[in-house]
């Protein structure tokens, strides 16, 4: 699949639930209202779509939520989307997740062929942590990532970056992370659905900043290292360990996007931070046969845009889109 601006798209996240057991303060509003179950794919239908992309090139599959792991049975979709990489036609399958559920799933998913996970976590202090996410636990999610290591995952660590909030912790997740093998990537908070008045300017950190700080005490050597994601890794030299920036607002990184997402109803975002979707489930449902289905990703991709729009700042303090990280999976 070729996007009009020439980019081979590869990449799909699946958003398999917009429900999450955590309510972190940059990505939901503590009240959330969440979608019927009605509307919601089975995983059956999930896992067609998902082999829909396989079979026109994808190779990396990410699945998150949401938090993937708390809709009931997903299991049986990893095992499911495990075949393609048992044939060769896919070469990763992987997931995002808050944590606290790898210390049930870990050992399953490193069978099925996950070989590593991404573990949202923006700060290693236990109280902050239950005001982040509202309702985590922070001892719960280290039994997560003890699990996934035992279990011979690796895991990047990912923590957005929240001015006055973690920034003083950036030193000790790198020296965490790394003193236990795993890699760091900080992200800018963005500008996706509502969580109440300036909160989100409040919050915005620009990773230039970030960096700049971070120098001060270690030496970071850039890598052309990637995961197919639109991180920009650094070697640590004091720890060995890679760190990584993304950056969507300081540094655009649509140049080379070759991801497109899916969420949990059957909709395609061609674009995180635009609103144009295609409506997959209706020609899911349309036939047995693949046809339909084919000839409606074919148009969706002709439509990818060059980039998304993203932009914070005291004229732009609301949501760049509505709905929020958690429907569209991050």
């Amino acid at each position: 699949m070729i996007d009009p601006f020439g980019r081979h798209i590869s990449y799909l996240r699946v958003s398999v639930t917009d429900r999450c057991d955590f309510r972190c303060v940059y990505c939901m509003a503590e009240d959330m209202t969440f979608l019927p179950k009605a509307e919601v794919l089975s995983l059956e239908e999930l896992e067609r779509l998902c082999g829909a992309f396989v079979r026109r090139g994808v190779k990396k599959l990410r699945l998150t939520g949401g938090e993937p792991l708390v809709r009931k049975n997903v299991m049986s979709l990893f095992r499911g989307l495990g075949r393609h990489l048992d044939s060769g036609a896919l070469e990763e399958l992987t997931l995002t997740t808050n944590g606290s559920q790898l210390a049930k799933y870990a050992k399953e998913l490193a069978a099925i062929g996950v070989r590593r996970v991404n573990v949202s976590m923006d700060t290693l202090e236990p109280d902050k942590f239950r005001e982040l996410t509202r309702w985590g636990d922070l001892d719960q999610v280290m039994r997560g990532l003890d699990a996934a290591q035992q279990a011979g995952l690796h895991i990047k660590i990912n923590a957005v970056a929240l001015r006055g909030v973690n920034d003083m912790e950036f030193d000790e997740l790198i020296r965490f992370s790394h003193g236990r093998g795993m890699d760091l990537v900080l992200i800018e908070v963005m500008p996706m659905g509502e969580i109440g008045a300036d909160a989100r300017l409040d919050q915005y950190l620009p990773l230039s900043l970030a960096r700049t700080e971070i120098a001060k005490h270690f030496t970071l050597t850039e890598t052309d290292y990637r995961t197919g994601g639109p991180a920009r890794y650094f070697t640590v030299e004091e720890t060995g360990g890679r760190l990584g920036f993304i950056t969507p607002l300081t540094h655009n990184f649509c140049e080379s996007c070759n991801r497109v997402r899916l969420t949990c109803t059957g909709t395609l975002y061609m674009c995180l931070g635009q609103e144009d979707a295609a409506d997959l489930r209706g020609p899911l449902r349309a036939s047995e046969s693949n046809e339909i289905l084919d000839q409606a990703i074919t148009a969706a991709i002709a439509r990818k845009p060059k980039g998304h729009d993203f932009i914070i700042d005291r004229r732009h303090s609301g949501p760049a889109v509505p709905r929020h990280m958690s429907v569209t999976g991050g």
